[in-house]
């Protein structure tokens, strides 16, 4: 009989090795918004603005569409642990479909995105240039949405390294992409920021055929045959994986419109109070690829223990992940309660603004345990294909508790920026909570039913 000290040092490894090609393949599409960032801030102010307004637009339907399409990671690593491989694959194909459906959608979305730059009171002189610099990057959104659709089958199968293979692929391509049409070398045409844009729509469609082709060629996932056969959409499985994947994509809608609040919030209060923030929130960014990459792996362990049949398994796998992420999160909240100004530094050499920014970096390191444990914990739940409560969670953590309690603080008890940060942590804080007692509350419920 195995030990529990060597199942949870299986379990722990078994993690790990999923986790760890994530977290670097998700660190190489934050490379990616920085090398956007740096070659069109060379090019001119007004590049550079554009691009940081398209990327923001973009990334709210984005990221709401990755959440729809993270069904299939679950519902995948169910099917494997059950050893029902011979449904994956047409699994996979109606994935596809919703992936062309998203890219519809995102379509639709961007086509008319003029009435919407007036609405948030972008500057009208960069409105022709967000608004070609997001139609072409539509070019590349069905790759983008197929690509999810994909590497999400590839990771509910425990293989995670082609993510990060393809993710430094794509940041390869970025570079001589943007250097080609941003500048205008090699004879292309110097498009600017709307090149941007174009070269990352040639990122997408490169990361697609390289997995397409991966998935053809790789011992395990060539069986499931998911390109030998065309299906027309199927009904019951396309409502099957929105009815996990709409609450997911919902939930992050709500928090990624959360940060875009505080964000205009900041606008409110002032130039320096936006570039503080700013520093802030992109350093976190960074350090959350690390808690996601588990919490992506979480879902999958968890996922897979419940196909198994395995109540015990179920309870390891979700709290070995719960336990990587704050164990990594302790360690970026030391680093940034340490090394504050020195972290600003990087970014500014105006004082104005390194003082708010250490202000926020600090706020940040609490931030950091809140953030890694809400999002393991929903992460967890994925696997249990529990989404509709933790979207009722998020809804209630973030706009109900989160933004308004910073806004109180910043606006009547004149906290400022601080303020808002304080109403963040506070949000993350309840969602976390709340997640991770769900998560304990499921287990005890599994382990009757299993």
């Amino acid at each position: 009989m195995t030990s529990p000290v060597s199942l949870w040092r299986t379990d722990v490894g078994r993690t790990v090795r999923l986790a760890w090609p994530l977290v670097v393949g998700q660190l190489a599409g934050v490379l990616m918004t920085f090398v956007d960032t740096v070659m069109a801030g060379r090019l001119s102010i007004e590049a550079l603005a554009a691009v940081a307004a398209g990327a923001a637009l973009w990334h709210t339907v984005m990221l709401a569409g990755m959440g729809v399409l993270l069904a299939v990671s679950a519902l995948v690593a169910h099917l494997d642990g059950a050893g029902k491989q011979d449904e994956i694959g047409p699994l996979a194909r109606q994935a596809l479909w919703i992936a062309l459906g998203l890219s519809v959608l995102t379509a639709g979305t961007y086509l008319g995105a003029g009435s919407l730059l007036a609405a948030l009171e972008i500057d009208p002189a960069l409105h022709s240039t967000i608004l070609g610099y997001l139609r072409a990057l539509l070019w590349g959104a069905p790759a983008m949405y197929a690509f999810l659709a994909l590497r999400f089958l590839c990771e509910g199968m425990e293989i995670s390294r082609p993510i990060m293979y393809f993710g430094f692929v794509g940041l390869i391509v970025n570079v001589i992409g943007n250097y080609g049409l941003i500048y205008g070398h090699w004879g292309l045409p110097a498009l600017g920021a709307v090149g941007c844009g174009y070269a990352t729509s040639a990122v997408w469609w490169t990361e697609l055929l390289g997995l397409v082709f991966y998935i053809r060629r790789h011992p395990r996932l060539g069986p499931l045959a998911v390109f030998e056969r065309f299906d027309k959409p199927y009904l019951p499985t396309l409502a099957a994986l929105l009815r996990l994947g709409g609450p997911i994509g919902f939930s992050f809608f709500v928090e990624v419109s959360m940060f875009a609040s505080v964000a205009l919030l900041m606008g409110s209060i002032g130039t320096i109070a936006v570039a503080g923030h700013q520093i802030a929130i992109n350093v976190a960014s960074i350090t959350f690829m690390v808690p996601l990459g588990i919490s992506l792996a979480t879902t999958v362990r968890v996922g897979n223990a419940l196909g198994r049949g395995d109540a015990a398994g179920v309870w390891r796998a979700g709290w070995i992940g719960h336990l990587l992420a704050l164990a990594t999160q302790v360690v970026s909240a030391l680093v940034l309660v340490t090394l504050p100004r020195q972290i600003a530094g990087i970014y500014t050499t105006d004082e104005r603004v390194v003082v708010v920014a250490v202000q926020l970096l600090v706020l940040a390191a609490i931030f950091q345990l809140s953030d890694g444990l809400q999002v393991v914990a929903a992460g967890a739940l994925r696997g249990l294909r529990d989404t509709r409560g933790p979207m009722v969670v998020t809804v209630v953590a973030y706009w109900l508790v989160g933004l308004p309690f910073g806004y109180w603080l910043c606006f009547h008890r004149d906290l400022g920026p601080r303020g808002l940060w304080i109403g963040i942590i506070g949000g993350l804080t309840v969602a976390g909570v709340l997640l991770a007692w769900r998560f304990h509350q499921s287990c005890r419920r599994v382990s009757r039913q299993l």
